[in-house]
């Protein structure tokens, strides 16, 4: 079963995107006084992706992410068992991530400053449930809709296609940290607030449900908007899943035409 290491590769892609991103949140801290984190922790989430386009996205695409699976599944791009085996493998990769961090940071008496291992919150929108969703939404709409287009096989990008998903995310990450902290990722927020919880925190899992509505309703409005711009794609059964990097996607490989064989009758007498 083949499937397996797709889902291996989400799981540690998600793993490290969650370590890399809020590990350097919980060090370097994201209030308002420190802008400086805002730019280190951008970075940090924009340039894991960009490793884990040129390292993982050749096996599974490299969503690392529910809200991009979405996008490719809404697209015809990849098959509904797979979108599940995905968002298993991307939340666990995400719980283990946050977990590491929380264990390291404990025996290493590290101050998180962040107060919440990497969570996201309401606080930079007053606590508003309608604000913070709307920033999801049009946040992660603008990620997933450079990924669509970035790997639409419509489209060519090279080998910079890894690099234009990595910094988008930047810059979202950039207008959004001071807002909600940036989510346009339910596996990246569920896992830190689950810890979280277990550490005696639970606000984060409270409003836990505008981070996974609206990831989720940017990524499908990114997609119907892809759709519009580039019409239906075709999808093909046997083809990996598209990938959200840079990796190249195999072809299916024709057969080679048989050689016929020449026999000579003639013999010397």
């Amino acid at each position: 079963m083949e499937n397996w290491r797709k889902y291996l590769a989400e799981f540690l892609g998600t793993f490290t995107l969650v370590f890399l991103g809020c590990g350097t949140a919980m060090l370097v801290g994201c209030d308002s006084e420190s802008g400086g984190g805002y730019i280190l922790t951008a970075f940090a989430f924009g340039l894991a992706i960009v490793a884990l386009a040129y390292s993982v996205g050749n096996i599974s695409g490299g969503h690392v992410n529910p809200a991009v699976s979405l996008g490719f599944l809404i697209t015809k791009q990849m098959s509904v068992a797979d979108f599940v085996g995905y968002v298993i493998a991307q939340i666990f990769g995400a719980l283990f991530g946050s977990g590491a961090l929380a264990l390291i940071f404990k025996l290493g008496d590290v101050e998180d400053m962040t107060g919440g291992f990497g969570t996201n919150g309401l606080a930079g929108v007053n606590d508003s449930v309608f604000a913070g969703l709307l920033v999801e939404i049009f946040l992660t709409c603008i990620f997933v809709l450079c990924i669509l287009g970035v790997t639409s096989p419509k489209r060519k990008h090279g080998s910079f296609g890894g690099l234009i998903i990595g910094l988008t995310l930047v810059g979202v990450h950039i207008l959004g940290i001071g807002l909600t902290g940036t989510s346009v990722n339910p596996a990246r927020s569920l896992g830190p607030a689950i810890v979280a919880a277990f550490a005696g925190n639970v606000d984060p899992l409270k409003v836990f449900y505008v981070f996974l509505i609206g990831p989720l309703v940017g990524a499908a409005i990114a997609a119907g908007l892809f759709l519009c711009l580039e019409g239906p794609l075709k999808r093909v059964n046997d083809r990996p899943v598209r990938r959200s990097g840079n990796a190249p996607v195999r072809k299916p490989v024709e057969a080679a035409p048989k050689k016929v064989k020449k026999v000579e009758e003639e013999e010397e007498e």
